[in-house]
This record gives structure tokens, C-alpha cells and sequence, in this order.
């Protein structure tokens, strides 16, 4: 059975942030809120919790994988950006943006794209997620939580409960969130290229 914690979404009690802290680094699988609906992570070097993940949304190891990262000071750890897209990046997040970037050896082989090498890393405007994020010390390695069958990741944790309730480690309730797909920015050539648009606002990299 999952654990289901009910954290407050805009002032998240530290005591229930810490023990999903302890959930994750026990190897465990974790739903949690993020600004564009829940998204299900793990550890990055968790290559059990990522084939549990991988089970779960039904999806190939040519997946790409997202690393949700706390802020900016992470990013230069896990992906090799220049100047320029350092700067765009920095002005528009925290915000409802995946930005996919070359990786760097910190990244496991296993997330990165196979044939691009390649990581999507996303800072994400949720007050829980970060506190997750900065309580944990890394990022998170994360997909959105679209399961089998469904074309937009999940918004109610209700309805999350009822089908992965004996699948992860913990289900974080915070809230009921719309759907909000971010938009998927390639930054990792010359040119910036618009992969998908969402609700981040894309006239920046234009």
C-alpha cells in the first residue's frame, strides 16, 4: 500500500516534505504535484524505481526523461548549456517549461535520450514540488504521470490513488490541478526549437 500524505500546497508542512524525503531515498516511487499536473519520479541513480516507473506509464527506455531540478545552480551540473540559453533559461523559470539540453556525464546513460544524448530539464512553479526538490538535495528524475491509455498527465489525486495506490511508494496530495502541458523547448543546437507548445509562453525563444 502507498503512503498518501495531504500536503498543504502553499505552505507545505516540513515534518510530511522530510518523510518523502525518506521515502525517495529508500528506493521508493513518488506522485507529487507540479504546475502542469502530477508527475511520478524517483532517485536518478534508482535504476529499480525507474523500471517501476517505466511499468507504470507503460513506456520504452527511448523515453525522455525529465529531471526536475530546484533552481538554476543545478542545471550546469546535468547539462552542458552555453551563455545564451543559460540566460533565456534563467528568465523564465521557475515557469511551465521542459528545456531539453545535451547531458553531461552526471546524467545516467539510462535517461538520456539514446541516439541525441540528450536530458529535459524543468524548474517547476510548484511551492510542494520545490520543497521536495531543496529538501532532497538533487533533482528528481521524473516523467508527467500519464497513464496507460491517456493523452494528459493526471490532476486528481483521488483518481491517482484508486489506480497506483499499490504501484508507488507515496502519493502526495496537493490539490486538484488542470491541465497545463509545459512547453518543450530543444535548446541543445545553435537555434532554439519549439518542440510542443503548452502554457509556458514561448515568444522568448522565438
Amino acid at each position: 500500500m502507498s503512503q498518501y500524505f495531504y500536503i498543504h500546497p502553499d505552505n507545505p508542512q516540513q515534518r510530511l516534505i522530510n518523510q518523502a524525503v525518506e521515502v525517495i531515498r529508500d528506493g521508493g516511487v513518488v506522485v507529487y504535484p507540479t504546475d502542469s499536473g502530477y508527475a511520478i519520479g524517483c532517485q536518478i541513480e534508482d535504476k529499480k524505481a525507474l523500471e517501476q516507473i517505466c511499468r507504470i506509464r507503460n513506456i520504452g527506455k527511448d523515453h525522455n526523461f525529465t529531471l526536475m531540478c530546484r533552481d538554476m545552480s543545478e542545471l550546469s551540473i546535468y547539462a552542458k548549456v552555453d551563455n545564451t540559453a543559460f540566460r533565456q533559461i534563467k528568465n523564465n523559470t521557475p515557469g511551465s517549461y521542459t528545456f531539453v539540453l545535451k547531458a553531461t556525464r552526471e546524467v545516467p546513460k539510462r535517461l538520456q535520450n539514446p541516439k541525441r544524448k540528450t536530458i529535459g530539464i524543468r524548474v517547476p512553479d510548484n511551492t510542494i514540488a520545490l520543497a521536495l526538490l531543496e529538501a532532497l538535495g538533487e533533482p528528481l528524475m521524473s516523467t508527467s504521470l500519464i497513464l496507460p491509455g491517456n493523452t494528459m498527465a493526471e490532476s486528481d489525486p483521488d483518481v491517482i490513488r484508486d489506480n497506483l495506490e499499490k504501484q508507488v511508494g507515496l502519493i502526495i496530495h496537493g490539490g486538484y490541478i488542470g491541465e497545463q502541458p509545459t512547453t518543450v523547448i530543444d535548446l541543445s543546437e545553435d537555434t532554439p526549437v519549439i518542440l510542443r507548445l503548452g502554457t509556458g509562453d514561448p515568444t522568448p525563444f522565438e
